[in-house]
């Protein structure tokens, strides 16, 4: 993918100032060099991404919009196990205790999620659902260290304040033992 003398890449602006940005300097700007390299190469009607990494798939439909591609995104849902663990190469590294309690994650989620539902279609205050959720995951011994909770604007992936009938994606970044573990759920009205 890159030759002996590659000089040239795609700095996406900002990126590296969010959650997952401050937690892995430098990785979008591989991601959005290698994806445009991708989409140059094999020039694609679609490209399906997961949801998982929600980062990765706001950055993907910023570079495809900026630089005016001819791609059509599509963001598929997060593939989970039956107990709503994300699915991930990452998983097979978890010891068999690990693998038991990772579920959390998930759940710390659906906590918020929850709690943003049911809260009458109010304006709900961002740091209140990031709290809720890194309660519930410290309430697991075996979460070894929470990296991040984020509540953000679905579009662009900016901290929100407040989160009302526009939405947010909640995503986070926490280790299980020594594996890190990303997942995100996006809060939308029904």
């Amino acid at each position: 993918m890159y030759g002996p003398n590659h000089v040239t890449y795609v700095e996406p602006e900002g990126f590296d100032d969010i959650a997952e940005g401050v937690s892995r300097p430098g990785h979008f700007k591989g991601v959005a060099t290698v994806v445009t390299k991708l989409f140059n190469i094999v020039k694609p009607t679609n490209a399906y991404f997961g949801q998982k990494d929600a980062a990765q798939c706001c950055l993907i439909r910023r570079i495809v919009h900026d630089l005016d591609m001819d791609v059509n995104v599509v963001i598929m849902d997060t593939v989970r196990e039956p107990d709503g663990l994300a699915m991930s190469s990452r998983n097979a590294y978890l010891t068999e205790a690990e693998r038991k309690v990772a579920p959390i994650v998930y759940q710390s989620l659906c906590t918020a999620r929850d709690l943003y539902h049911g809260n009458g279609g109010r304006p709900i205050a961002a740091q209140h659902l990031q709290e809720v959720v890194e309660s519930v995951l410290r309430s697991e011994p075996l979460v070894t260290q929470v990296q991040y909770v984020s509540v953000d604007c679905r579009e662009t992936m900016r901290p929100l304040q407040t989160v009302g009938k526009e939405g947010a994606i909640i995503s986070l970044a926490c280790k299980i033992g020594s594996v890190r573990l990303i997942d995100n759920m996006v809060l939308k009205r029904i």
